[in-house]
This record gives C-alpha cells, sequence and structure tokens, in this order.
C-alpha cells in the first residue's frame, strides 16, 4: 500500500516545495496559433498532436521557462469519438491520446535534466496533469458552459464516455489527471465514481466552470457538487477553470467553506468565447501588470494552485510564478 501514499503525496508534496501555491501553465491553443499551427476545428488543439507534435512539446517548453510547476498536456479536446468521426481507428486514437502525455512528459524531463545542472535557478521539477475535458468540449457547442447535455446523457453515459481515455492516459504515465470545465453535478458524479471503478491511483483534480460567479453553469450549486467529491479520497484538489479572472475572489472563498481539498484556480483571460460563432468576444480582461496581485490576492484567500487558461500566455504565468515566489 505505500505506493499509493507516494504517488497521492505527489500533489502535496509539490504544494509544500512551492511555499504553499504552485504554478500550473496558461493557455494552450493560442500559444500553438502563435507558432502557425491552424487549429479552427472541432479537434482544436488536439489536432496538433497529429498535424505538428513539436509545437506542441514547444509550448510545454515556453510554459517551464515561464515558470509553470503543473503543465497540463493537450487532451482536453482529445478524444476517442472525436479521432474516429475525423476518420482515425481507435487504435490511431489511443496513441494520440499517449502521445499528449509523452510530449509533456519529454518536455518536462528536458527542461529538468539540463536546469538542474545550473546553479542558483529556482525552478521545480514540473509534474504533468493529464487533461480530461468535458463531455461538453467533444460536442463542441459550447454546452461545457451551459451544463445542458440533453435528456439523453445519462451517469452511464457520461461514464462510458470518458472511461477509455482515462485508462489510456493513466496508462500513458502521467504524474495527475486534470479534469476540467465540468459545468454539472452529473459530470463530476462520473469522473468520481470512474476513480473509484479504474482504481485510479495517482492524483486528481477537477475543476467546474461557472458563467455567473457563483454556480455551476448547470445552475446547481457548488455545495451540491463539493458535497459529492468530498466524500472521495481519489480527488486530491477542486476547483475552477475557464471562468473569468474576477469571478475567483468569491469563488475561492466559497470553495473555502465547502471542501478541505486543495483549491485550484485557472481562470482565462476575461475574454468570453461565443460557441456559435466560434471566437473570442472581447472584453476587460486581465493583463499581466494586474495579474501579479491578482494571483497573491487569490493565494493568501486560500487558492493552493494558480494558473490561467484560455487566452493566456507565456507571459502571464511568468507574472503568476513571480508574484508567488516573492516572499
Amino acid at each position: 500500500m505505500g505506493n499509493i501514499k507516494s504517488e497521492n503525496s505527489l500533489l502535496e508534496d509539490l504544494i509544500k516545495k512551492a511555499g504553499g501555491c504552485a504554478v500550473i501553465d496558461g493557455g494552450f491553443a493560442t500559444q500553438l496559433e502563435r507558432h502557425g499551427a491552424a487549429i479552427n476545428d472541432p479537434l482544436w488543439s488536439a489536432l496538433c498532436l497529429i498535424k505538428s507534435p513539436h509545437l506542441v512539446k514547444k509550448v510545454h517548453l515556453e510554459y517551464l521557462e515561464a515558470g509553470a510547476d503543473i503543465l497540463v498536456t493537450s487532451s482536453y479536446q482529445a478524444t476517442l469519438p472525436g479521432f474516429v468521426s475525423k476518420g482515425l481507428s481507435i487504435q490511431e486514437g489511443e496513441l494520440l491520446l499517449e502521445r499528449s502525455v509523452k510530449l509533456a512528459v519529454e518536455a518536462r524531463d528536458s527542461f529538468w535534466n539540463s536546469i538542474k545542472k545550473t546553479s542558483g535557478h529556482n525552478y521545480r521539477r514540473a509534474l504533468v496533469a493529464a487533461s480530461v475535458g468535458s463531455y461538453g468540449a467533444y460536442l463542441a457547442d459550447g454546452s461545457e458552459y451551459s451544463g445542458c447535455f440533453g435528456p439523453n446523457v445519462t451517469l452511464e453515459k457520461l461514464k462510458e464516455f470518458h472511461r477509455r481515455r482515462l485508462q489510456v492516459l493513466v496508462e500513458a504515465g502521467p504524474d495527475l489527471l486534470a479534469f476540467e470545465t465540468i459545468p454539472n453535478k452529473l459530470e463530476a458524479q462520473a469522473c468520481v465514481e470512474l476513480l473509484d471503478e479504474e482504481n485510479v491511483q495517482i492524483p486528481s483534480w477537477i475543476c467546474f466552470t461557472s458563467v455567473d460567479g457563483e454556480n455551476a453553469p448547470s445552475g446547481e450549486s457548488f455545495k451540491e457538487c463539493l458535497d459529492l467529491i468530498n466524500k472521495n479520497d481519489k480527488v486530491n484538489a477542486v476547483g475552477i477553470n475557464c471562468a473569468p479572472p474576477h469571478f475567483m475572489e468569491n469563488l475561492i472563498c466559497q470553495f473555502k467553506q465547502l471542501t478541505k481539498k486543495a483549491i485550484v484556480v485557472y481562470p482565462n483571460s476575461g475574454e468570453v468565447w461565443d460557441g456559435i460563432a466560434k471566437k473570442w468576444l472581447p472584453s476587460k480582461c486581465f493583463d499581466d501588470d494586474n495579474i501579479e496581485g491578482q494571483a497573491r490576492q487569490w493565494r493568501d484567500l486560500g487558492a493552493s494552485i494558480i494558473g490561467g487558461c484560455c487566452r493566456t500566455t507565456p507571459s502571464t504565468i511568468e507574472a503568476i510564478s513571480k508574484a508567488l515566489r516573492e516572499k
């Protein structure tokens, strides 16, 4: 049983080493586009796993240089049904899922091997979190922001949708699992039950999103969602991703009251994604100047893992990392 304890304390150990607050990387797709990748596709950044894996690795390295302690893999939109609909076989799809973990692990290992030889650096050996995106992300219709999957989507259907991807990702050897942009209690329950049924031994976090700064997108209260998660010791952390930064303060305070688990926040830039028009709508977003103060505030309110989601960049993460490392 010793193994389970050591696996499970990986995340806790990292948070401790980071002085109480570790740093996640930032937006992936934005950065890939910056390097010339075309990702306007239902598969989104997962398309690069097929067409330009070198760019995926390059983006991981940029985030490590910026000070990220946790790399999230490019598998958010990578689902077996999604790959099959592009004409790939199940087996090819599984290889791409595996590749998403391997590219992040290779980037982490090469960065760490080169950096640990230099004296006086203040980097930490990063962990790799395998991203498991919401069922709504696979639908590519914006439903991860509404929680409305339709009447035919049952708990069993959600578990079956996630199961094989979960197995393949875990077998590929990440340090932890990141369930991302979960919009409702049903999908959270599917994730929790799968961790048990598959006897997953690595740490995991479940992150919801929010469109009103108060509740899950489905309208369910976070109390309902977290009561369910609190009963499960395979989930090590809970939080919010891909919601605007100005929601974080209230949500961290709320989560602090509702759970003893570590709290994770990685907001988007504050711009709003239009799922129908498939584009980002401009809005007043946080910039790298005021993110430093916000990151410190979120840490002081009780967040122990902080990073960025859509439209944030390595410079955002560098600002967060700098802010959190300053005593």
